[in-house]
């Protein structure tokens, strides 16, 4: 195993070396092949020690977690949608501070980090026009959308994120500073400790803004990583589906990254693996409901469809002190409680914002566009079908990294390939829900996917729009996790499969586990090593 992984490292740095000339870049070729080889025969080593662990859950976990260090240092600093805004708020969070003003700083260096990484870095980069071919001589357009690397002329020097990474840390060195940023419009508390956890402990060794943000990517890594043990400990039936979900590429991208979209996509795999046990007590009760509140508290209102989904539990397998009914109306006031009470504490402890304009501006308005829909439900149908189409149904986007301006086709294209597998991994009769809970699991999803895009189109997109402004695929995690529970359900009945549980579960570690590398890996090779757009004047 290490001896193949040592020969994978060396291919890969010759790869990179000659197809993206990192020689003629300064680099040493010795130093490239030691860094390939040596993170391979990590890798090799990581698997072989987790093949002596024998506990699911367990082996699952530390998959995740060392994958998502990869997926932290791999992804350049405020590159996850939001980040910026992210970073700022845990940052002050660290700090001690627990109110909101508009008018409060930070220290110099963070203000240089985000002069140095603006979000959406690849955008902010992006050139268009036309050049002259020096073959050819003949005039011809370029547009370098989707590329983190760039390169003027043959023999032009190749800009990179790595300048970046030059320009903070000479940021004492220069006369000029960059401009002074003060906290952002958010105003969460809750999801953001973790991450603030992390930073506070850089700030005690002496670390600046870039040791706080990959402490606190880190930090938050580790909550994702113990939501989903959690997960994989309470999931009886589909393992793969839960483990190949929680190693997506983008599901590590967001879970090893300052956004509250971590614990957010743990506490939904969480309450989806509940689900899968066959009969509830009330230990299962109250993790389900816990998890329900807070994930209320972070995206509120969408979320409160999470209430209803104990209901697919029959009669006969509740063994809980309250009826169904009473436990949803009891989880229902729970999450709206804590949205209430996180709204009103942003609202009374909020200094110096002023009028907070709508996203979107003025073309936005929430009660015209529900109006709009309402009247208009066969255009709004279209509206949701060419959304969809034009977003490759939001599966083809799995490799779509970064704020929407990084794409890896690799595992956009592969992605819902290995889902698939995931579904035939699912396919042993032991993993069975039952055609009345795979059912209504099926038609919550549908009814998420299209709750999610409607929230979209009624508070981020101007009023009548033929497309839903702000969608991403981040969103539709879960759904392809019930679609994965879905499809395995079809298969079961189709291909009469021989494989048992014990097996497919110990086919989808490496599968998903090695998937996750790749990702990690490409996602690095894409905004660090290559491809380059050469660009001609």
């Amino acid at each position: 195993m290490l001896v193949l992984c040592a020969a994978l490292g060396v291919v890969v740095s010759y790869y990179w070396r000659v197809f993206y000339g990192l020689d003629a870049r300064g680099l040493a070729p010795l130093a490239v092949t030691g860094f390939c080889v040596g993170l391979s025969i990590l890798a090799g080593a990581a698997a072989l020690l987790l093949r002596r662990v024998r506990d699911f859950a367990k082996r699952g976990a530390a998959c995740i977690l060392l994958c998502g260090i990869l997926f932290a240092f791999a992804n350049p600093p405020l590159q996850t949608p939001d980040e910026t805004d992210h970073y700022l708020r845990t940052y002050a969070i660290s700090m001690g501070r627990f109110d909101f003003d508009a008018k409060r700083s930070y220290p110099m260096d963070v203000d240089e980090l985000v002069a140095a990484f603006p979000g959406a870095w690849v955008n902010a980069h992006t050139s268009a026009g036309v050049g002259t071919d020096p073959d050819t001589h003949a005039e011809q357009p370029y547009n370098t959308a989707g590329y983190a690397l760039k390169q003027y002329g043959k023999d032009g020097r190749v800009e990179s994120i790595w300048d970046s990474f030059t320009q903070y840390i000479n940021w004492e060195k220069r006369d000029s500073e960059a401009d002074s940023v003060t906290e952002p419009i958010s105003f969460l508390i809750l999801p953001f400790l973790p991450g603030a956890l992390g930073m506070a402990l850089a700030r005690l060794f002496g670390l600046g803004a870039l040791g706080c943000l990959y402490a606190g990517r880190l930090v938050n890594l580790l909550a994702y990583t113990a939501l989903c043990y959690a997960a994989l400990r309470s999931a009886h039936k589909c393992r793969p589906a839960f483990l190949c979900i929680m190693l997506m590429p983008m599901s590590l991208y967001m879970g090893a990254s300052l956004s509250y979209d971590a614990t957010l996509l743990g506490c939904y795999y969480l309450m989806l693996a509940l689900l899968t046990q066959e009969k509830w007590n009330d230990k299962t009760a109250l993790c389900y409901a816990l998890a329900c509140v807070f994930a209320n508290g972070t995206k509120p209102y969408l979320n409160l469809l999470w209430v209803m989904l104990p209901f697919v539990v029959r009669k006969t397998e509740w063994k809980v002190r309250f009826s169904r009914a009473v436990y949803a109306v009891l989880t229902a006031a729970g999450a709206l409680a804590l949205t209430l009470g996180v709204e009103q504490y942003g609202t009374l402890l909020r200094h110096n914002y002023g009028a907070i304009a709508r996203q979107g501006g003025a073309a936005v308005s929430g009660g015209a566009q529900l109006l709009f829909v309402l009247k208009n439900p066969l255009r709004y149908i279209a509206v949701l079908l060419g959304t969809l189409y034009e977003n490759d149904g939001f599966i083809g986007q799995l490799g779509l990294f970064g704020w929407k301006d990084m794409p890896v086709a690799f595992v956009s294209l592969t992605a819902p390939l290995v889902l698939l597998l995931a579904a035939m991994l699912c396919t042993p009769v032991a993993n069975a829900l039952g055609r009345r809970r795979t059912g209504w699991l099926g038609v919550f999803g549908l009814v998420y996917a299209v709750g999610a895009m409607t929230a979209m189109y009624i508070t981020y997109t101007p009023v009548a729009m033929v497309r839903i402004v702000g969608l991403q695929t981040r969103y539709f995690l879960p759904v392809w996790l019930l679609v994965v529970v879905a499809a395995a359900a079809l298969a079961r009945r189709a291909l009469a499969p021989r494989l048992t549980a014990e097996k497919a579960a110990a086919l989808a570690m490496p599968l998903c586990g090695w998937y996750a590398f790749a990702g990690a890996v490409l996602l690095f090779q894409h905004y660090f090593v290559g491809p380059v757009y050469t660009i001609y004047k």
